[in-house]
């Protein structure tokens, strides 16, 4: 059975940026690249997964 991410949200661009949050529970600034054939990407730090919206996503990847 797979596990679900703790948090996911649903982006509208293919690189985005991961803190982890604000306040003490963040982590150091990581660049995220969606990949296309998958269309989610997990931060390596806090496993929150980023979603593609294909159907309003910017073609800027």
């Amino acid at each position: 059975m797979p596990i679900d991410a703790p948090e996911t949200e649903v982006v509208t661009i293919w690189k985005v940026a991961c803190d982890g949050g604000e306040g003490a529970l963040g982590h150091p600034r990581v660049w995220l690249t969606i990949p296309q054939d998958t269309g989610w990407v997990e931060c390596g730090y806090c496993d929150k997964r980023y979603v593609i919206d294909r159907d309003h996503a910017h073609d800027d990847h």
